[in-house]
């Protein structure tokens, strides 16, 4: 018999999402590897890590939000555009308003790599926009999959007494996690594409697992930089408690996803 995940030559079959998750598998690895994905998964997330993944995160979020709703008639978007169940934008600016303050959009400055990754997005928006459904997927269903445990995770490495800031975390249009996964996978199946945009929308799920991976080494470059003992620049001395935790004058400028964070649990 058959497995449902290959056939017997041991291809991958037709599911969209199945293919993805396949060609993808190796920069999913590489991608829970990165050190700042490897300090959260063991529970060593700091508070500038977090202020400066969620800069990140709001970024790429709010292009890839705002792509999906200029498309979502688009036959290859509207499938899979659930903007009640998994839009993150508004939580992530309640979030950066907790820890920032009312004056948080002043406050948001991202490395480079956020930078290309919101230039990809805009790009395939306007040109390819069969080829969101890689970035939708890549992101949402992974931060659907790790969202409850990683807000856990966080929410006791950082200390939190409560749930504020912690609300990238929640999806509270989404009942069954599980179940709203099938749904989404069977929408994405349902997309019908040429064999060519199928081939160009696998490159560009690889794409999307690099982009993140960019992202998590530039933002742990950043914290790495200003991180330095004082004593190697007078300037660095009092880096986090005087200027705003992304104001770092480093020449760059996470990801999760992104990461959004969780996007490794696909």
């Amino acid at each position: 018999m058959k497995s449902a995940r290959k056939n017997d030559t041991g291809d991958v079959g037709s599911d969209l999402s199945e293919q993805i998750k396949a060609a993808t598998k190796d920069n999913h690895v590489r991608a829970e590897n990165t050190q700042l994905m490897l300090s959260y998964q063991k529970g060593q997330i700091t508070l500038p890590q977090y202020k400066v993944l969620l800069c990140s995160l709001y970024e790429i979020y709010k292009v890839l939000e705002e792509e999906l709703d200029r498309n979502s008639s688009h036959p290859a978007v509207a499938p899979i555009y659930f903007p009640q169940e998994l839009a993150r934008l508004e939580s992530l600016e309640r979030d950066l308003e907790h820890f920032f303050g009312s004056d948080w959009r002043k406050r948001v400055i991202v490395p480079a790599a956020t930078h290309r990754y919101e230039q990809r997005l805009r790009k395939i928006g306007r040109e390819s926009p069969e080829l969101l459904v890689a970035h939708a997927y890549t992101r949402y269903l992974g931060d659907l999959s790790g969202g409850q445990v990683l807000g856990k995770i966080t929410q006791k490495s950082l200390g939190l007494s409560s749930k504020e800031g912690l609300s990238f975390f929640s999806f509270p249009g989404v009942s069954s996690p599980n179940r709203f996964k099938q749904l989404y996978r069977s929408r994405m199946n349902s997309i019908e594409l040429t064999e060519e945009q199928r081939k160009a929308a696998l490159q560009e799920a690889v794409d999307a697992f690099e982009l993140n991976i960019q992202v998590f080494d530039d933002l742990q470059k950043m914290l790495s930089i200003t991180a330095q003992p004082a004593d190697q620049s007078e300037s660095k001395t009092s880096v986090f408690p005087s200027l705003p935790i992304m104001h770092f004058t480093v020449g760059l400028c996470v990801a999760l996803t992104t990461l959004g964070v969780g996007m490794y649990a696909l």
